[in-house]
């Protein structure tokens, strides 16, 4: 039986048996070396080094930095085996630390004790191998957080060239000779360091060779710090939620780092040392906790916080800065230390409420202040009248409160069509949140950033509500116009059609109906039986006008409604279309007698035109009709047993004219098949609303 091997786990188990042992040995070199540092130091107390020789008497904090950097990434490797900032960390902490020691034993061996062991070698190595310290700054930053350089081409090239641009000055410094670069530092070399063997593989050029290359070997140091620092802005633009956390505790690291760094400038020289480790031991323990994701999103609260206390803390020294300064010659120390604690005191509070909601804002932008969200959309809100327009201006206040690069609103309108507008340019994840409007899902939010708390969608559904809310009433607004201008077109129309009625139709008619009567008249003497043909035909021309004017009447209004009611009208309606094959009943619920008279004939044309379909495509056998008052409006269904309506079948005039009856009333009217089969016919007519609009439209005759 074959046997199969997974070659991947084999790796990862290997991996980690090398990390098991890797891990503490590092970490336990790393400590051996701090404290072999602090312990040289110590016997090196109260030596001083000749000028030029570039020794310090302190080379513990070095050493210590070292420490920093290698305990994290030891404990990183533990738990990530195969992780490269773990090796970065650990290498990194190493090579600090062994600077550190090597600088205390090259003053040791050359100045405390001459002839010490390995002082040759050991300065040598410590000169030469410094400017490599600075190698892990870059990279750890285009390692962080995941471990891989930039997938994308040009910035993946862009990082290699960082890289090579960084290791230039280390690498040079190994090869060029001890002369020259005493002469390139404008030193010169004290005669205990000129007799030691401090060039062992130097390529011996020319000064005027060596000082351009050294010159551009020390300028590419700073520029190679400006790709890692612009990959990190790129990585944090297009990352998800929780690799923006990560990014940002690396970016709170560096922020209070530099606040930290800043103090060296008013602190004693002896607290430099240790603000120097403090700094290094808190950026190796952010970078720690990002990479193992540990309370990730605690950095939220930190973040704003580091800002605020670090710009407080160098406000308070600039102050007493300026005080000393200013006072210091005419008040004298305590009481120039009196007024600074005075001024201190007094602005402190104020400074500090202030520098906390300008942080808040900067970082988090206006989402910590709903109430000044709420105002600012209220105001660009009035000043948009235009659905569209509205809409944008919740776009430019969700983007501008949230920090947002990317706002896309979607609604839906009242009569089906889609309203999109945006704000700015999509990149990195996105969110699509629903905008609810009276508990209907009318559209969507999208928003380029997934990071977002629940407080914030909560905030972010409020102000959409309120948008929606004013979107949805400018549009009802314009569609209220809208409808006025129809009503009054539709009115103008129909008296058209009614002059046109009466002078084409009803004069003409008329007017032929009077003169044969006149000619009767003339002819009843001399020609009885002419003068009697003419009469005969003058009453047809009468019966004739009669019926167009019980057309004109029916279609203004249906007698019906006014002699029977509109229970006895629809049934009587019913009556003209039952037969052996169809059975229709006519139910009713509440009182019917004080409809207005808009809803009356709304209901009867839907009844009719509903009727007029069962009898013409429904094949049905029975049909009900019911017509009763509910909720403050008239409720209207027909329902047959009949073949139903086809899925592929398009609405028809009849179908649509039902929806637009109920419609010019503020109502609804659906055309459904239900599960027992046949059609079903349903329509509410509000009666409030059309009370109103009965009155309006009364009202407009009027005048």
């Amino acid at each position: 039986m074959p046997v199969v091997v997974d070659v991947e786990a084999v790796e990862r188990s290997a991996t980690g048996r090398a990390a098991a042992w890797t891990a503490p040995a590092a970490a336990a070199v790393a400590v051996a070396l701090a404290a072999g540092t602090v312990v040289v130091d110590i016997r090196n107390s109260g030596v001083a080094a000749s000028p030029g020789a570039d020794l310090d008497i302190a080379n513990w904090p070095s050493a210590m930095a070292g420490l920093a950097q290698a305990l994290p990434g030891a404990l990183l490797l533990r738990r990530l085996p195969r992780h490269p900032v773990a090796w970065v960390l650990i290498v990194s902490g190493l090579e600090w630390a062994l600077n550190g020691f090597l600088g205390a034993w090259s003053l040791y061996a050359i100045y405390t004790s001459p002839g010490a062991p390995g002082a040759s070698a050991v300065y040598w190595w410590f000169e030469r191998f410094g400017a490599a310290l600075l190698m892990g700054l870059p990279l750890l930053i285009l390692l962080f957080p995941h471990g891989r350089l930039p997938a994308a081409g040009a910035w993946r090239w862009l990082s290699v060239a960082s890289l090579v641009l960084t290791a230039l000055l280390p690498a040079l410094l190994l090869v060029v000779p001890m002369d020259v670069m005493a002469r390139y530092n404008a030193t010169t070399l004290p005669a205990e360091i000129s007799r030691l063997a401090l060039d062992p593989v130097s390529i011996p050029l020319p000064y005027d060779v060596w000082a351009p290359v050294l010159a551009v070997a020390y300028a590419a140091e700073p520029v190679s710090l400006v790709v890692p620092f612009a990959v990190m802005l790129r990585r944090y633009r297009v990352a998800d939620a929780e690799r923006r956390a990560q990014i940002r505790w690396l970016t709170w690291s560096a922020l209070v780092s530099m606040f930290v760094l800043l103090l060296q400038f008013v602190a004693p020289v002896e607290v430099t040392a240790v603000l120097f480790c403090f700094a290094v031991a808190l950026t190796s323990a952010a970078v720690l906790v990002a990479v193992t994701k540990y309370r990730l999103y605690d950095i939220d609260r930190l973040l704003p916080a580091t800002v605020l206390y670090g710009l407080l803390a160098l406000s308070v020294v600039g102050i007493d800065v300026a005080v000393f300064t200013v006072a210091g010659s005419t008040l004298g120390e305590r009481d120039s230390a009196l007024a600074a604690i005075a001024i201190v005191a007094v602005v402190y509070a104020p400074l500090r409420g202030w520098l906390w909601r300008a942080v808040r804002r900067l970082l988090r932008g206006g989402r910590d202040d709903p109430y000044g969200m709420v105002s600012t959309l209220a105001e660009r809100l009035e000043l948009a009248t235009d659905p569209d327009d509205q809409l944008l201006a919740l776009a430019r206040t969700v983007a501008d409160a949230f920090r947002l690069p990317y706002v896309r609103v979607e609604i839906e309108r009242a009569g089906g069509a889609r309203s999109v507008v945006e704000h700015g340019s999509p990149h990195g994840p996105s969110l699509s949140l629903p905008v609810a409007y009276r508990g209907e899902v009318v559209g969507r939010l999208m928003l380029c950033r997934a990071d977002l708390t629940e407080r914030d969608q909560r905030l972010l559904g409020d102000l959409v509500r309120q948008a929606a809310a004013a979107a949805r009433a400018s549009e009802l607004s314009a569609d209220l116009q809208r409808i006025r201008v129809q009503l009054v077109g539709t009115r103008e129309e129909e008296r058209r059609r009614l002059r046109r009625d009466l002078h084409d139709g009803l004069g003409p008619s008329l007017g032929a109906v009077a003169l044969r009567i006149e000619t009767a008249r003339n002819l009843a003497r001399s020609a009885p039986e002419q003068s009697d043909r003419m009469l005969e035909q003058a009453a047809a021309d009468v019966a004739a006008v009669l019926a167009d004017v019980r057309r004109l009447v029916h279609d203004l209004r249906p007698p019906a409604l006014d002699e029977l009611g509109l229970r006895r009208a629809v049934e009587q309606q019913a009556e003209r279309v039952r037969s052996g094959r169809l059975q229709v009943a006519v139910s009713t619920e509440g009182d019917l007698g004080s409809l207005p008279a808009a809803v009356e004939v709304a209901a009867y044309r839907i009844v009719s035109e509903a009727l007029a379909n069962v009898v013409r495509h429904s094949g049905a056998a029975r049909c009900a009709i019911t017509i009763g008052v509910r909720e403050r409006a008239l409720e209207v269904t027909v329902r047959d047993d009949g073949s139903g309506i086809g899925a592929d079948v398009t609405a028809g005039v009849g179908m649509l004219s039902l929806r637009e009856r109920a419609a010019e009333l503020g109502g609804g009217c659906e055309v459904a098949c239900p599960p027992g089969g046949g059609t079903l016919v349903r329509a509410l007519l509000p009666l409030q609303e059309a009370t109103g609009t009965t009155e309006t439209t009364e009202a407009a005759g009027v005048r």
